[in-house]
C-alpha cells in the first residue's frame, strides 16, 4: 500500500503523523512525504533553509520514508501563488504516487499555508480518477491547530485514533532531528509537548500513546 503525507512545511508531517508513519513503515507499506513550501531567501537566512532541508531528509531517512518531494512554493507567501498552480503540483504528486491513503493538514489551522494545502490536496484526491484513494485523513499540528480563533467552523474534532505506543519513541527521535524548529517546553513545539499530546490522545482510547485524525473520506470497495 502507498501512503502519502502532505505537509505545508517540513516538520508538520512528523508533528501530526510521525508515529503513524513509523507504524506503516514497519508493516511494510510505502510512505511518501510531500513538503509543499520552502522558506523564501528574502525572509529566512539561506543557511537556516539548507539546514532545515537536511534535517527533514535525515528525519525521513530515519523513519524509512521512501521518498520526500519538495515542491518549493514560498512559505508564508502561499496565498500569493495562483491556486491552480498549487493544485496542479500537488495533483501531479498524487497521480505519480497513486496512494491508497492520504494525510492532509487540518483546514482550520491558524497558518494560512495549512488551509491552502488542505484545500488544494482535496482537489487532487477527488474520487473521479481511475486510481481511487480509499482513505483521506486530516491531522493536527501543534502550535497551529490549537491556536486559531475558536469557532465551530475550524475546530479539530478527531474521530480516528492510531495506537502509537510502540512508536512514540521513534516519533520523538524523528522530531529531534529538527533542531531549527524545536524549542523549550512549555512551547507546543517542544519534545515534551509532543509526547504529552500523544499521551493525551492515547488516554482517550485507553492506550499509552496515540495520534488523532479526522476521517475526511473512506471508500470501501
Amino acid at each position: 500500500m502507498n501512503v502519502l503525507v502532505v505537509a505545508p512545511h517540513a516538520d508538520d508531517e512528523i508533528l501530526g503523523v510521525g508515529g503513524t508513519i513509523a507504524k506503516y513503515v514497519e508493516e511494510g507499506h510505502n510512505v511518501y512525504v510531500c513538503v509543499v513550501t520552502s522558506g523564501h531567501p528574502s525572509m529566512f537566512p539561506k543557511d537556516v533553509l539548507e539546514k532545515l532541508r537536511a534535517e527533514a531528509i535525515e528525519s525521513h531517512k530515519f523513519l524509512g520514508i521512501i521518498d520526500t518531494i519538495f515542491l518549493e512554493f514560498p512559505a508564508v507567501m502561499l496565498s500569493e501563488i495562483p491556486k491552480h498552480e498549487i493544485n496542479a503540483k500537488i495533483n501531479s504528486v498524487i497521480d505519480e504516487i497513486k496512494p491508497e491513503v492520504v494525510f492532509i493538514p487540518h483546514y482550520g489551522d491558524m497558518h494560512l499555508d495549512h488551509y491552502i494545502v488542505s484545500q488544494s490536496t482535496m482537489v487532487g484526491v477527488r474520487p473521479i480518477k481511475e486510481h481511487k484513494i480509499l482513505e483521506v485523513y486530516s491531522y493536527e499540528t501543534l502550535s497551529e491547530t490549537e491556536w486559531n480563533v475558536p469557532h465551530v467552523s475550524n475546530v479539530f474534532i478527531p474521530n480516528t485514533y492510531v495506537d502509537i505506543a510502540t512508536y512514540l519513541d521513534k516519533k520523538i527521535e524523528a522530531m529531534s532531528y529538527f533542531t531549527t524548529q524545536l524549542t523549550d517546553f512549555p512551547h507546543p513545539r517542544s519534545l515534551e509537548a509532543i509526547e504529552s499530546l500523544a499521551k493525551l490522545r492515547g488516554s482517550t482510547i485507553g492506550v499509552r500513546a496515540a495520534e488523532a485524525f479526522c476521517l475526511v473520506r473512506r471508500i470501501v470497495i
